[in-house]
């Protein structure tokens, strides 16, 4: 029954053109970064072409691989906690907006199977738009010939990347129960800008590594310096945080008044 469940929302999801959208969005996100290291390396090139503003302060700043893994990261972290946000909201909030959660929810298949089969497409979804884009990256990177390349320098970034695309995904299921319960769209992507921007507020105290909506800009160092490795109660947050979604979701749709 679960089977038949998980194949039907990835076949709602293959006649959807969101999956296209949002990969096209995504896709733009390393132009928009080679653009920026073309400008740092040609300064007087871009400011003839006006992309360089008459203040911008360039100074300290290098068109090489480190940098460009480091707002890669950032975009996977920080952008993916957004995208994610619309991803689960679009899954989970459609069904009430196209009124169909009714014809759903009456179906003789245990609720918990809905919200962990659309938790996976999610997850599918995420990781095939991070794996295009991982590798569009690189060929950008390798086309424009940054300096500081190595193996174990891409190896390094790549486990970045993945990990801030992980720690997204971890927090994804808070977002769906947001979408189960308001039955929309709209709340659940206005808690992710708003959670977005108390995770900014939090990684300025002692409480960044506690706070799960703090946890992305302390490792891509919006907050402070970039970080190796996060400390292992962060990871327990996020396990935490992604259990306690995941239960939330299951309970609102079982127990919970679900009438459109």
């Amino acid at each position: 029954m679960f089977g038949q469940v998980l194949a039907t929302e990835f076949m709602k999801l293959h006649r959807s053109k969101a999956p296209w959208a949002t990969l096209a969005v995504l896709a733009m996100m390393p132009l928009g970064i080679a653009l920026f290291m073309w400008i740092v390396r040609e300064p007087g090139r871009a400011a003839q072409l006006g992309l360089l503003g008459t203040k911008a302060n360039l100074a300290g700043l290098e068109a090489a691989w480190p940098e460009y893994f480091y707002m890669l990261t950032l975009i996977f972290g920080i952008g993916g906690m957004l995208l994610l946000a619309f991803i689960v909201a679009y899954l989970f909030g459609r069904e009430y907006s196209d009124a169909t959660a009714k014809n759903m929810l009456a179906l003789p298949v245990g609720r918990h199977w809905f919200a962990v089969a659309k938790l996976l497409v999610a997850a599918a979804w995420w990781m095939t738009l991070v794996v295009i884009v991982i590798v569009e990256a690189m060929a950008i990177g390798l086309a424009m010939e940054l300096p500081g390349f190595s193996m174990g320098l891409a190896a390094t970034g790549i486990v970045h990347v993945l990990l801030a695309a992980g720690i997204s995904f971890l927090l994804a299921p808070v977002v769906a129960w947001i979408a189960v319960w308001s039955r929309g769209e709209v709340a659940p992507i206005a808690f992710s800008l708003v959670m977005l921007a108390l995770g900014n507020l939090f990684g300025k105290t002692g409480w960044a590594e506690w706070f799960p909506y703090s946890i992305v800009p302390l490792l891509v160092g919006m907050v402070a310096d970039p970080v190796d490795t996060l400390p292992a109660g962060s990871y327990a947050v996020l396990a935490g945080t992604f259990a306690v979604g995941v239960a939330a979701t299951i309970l609102q749709l079982r127990f919970a008044d679900n009438a459109q």
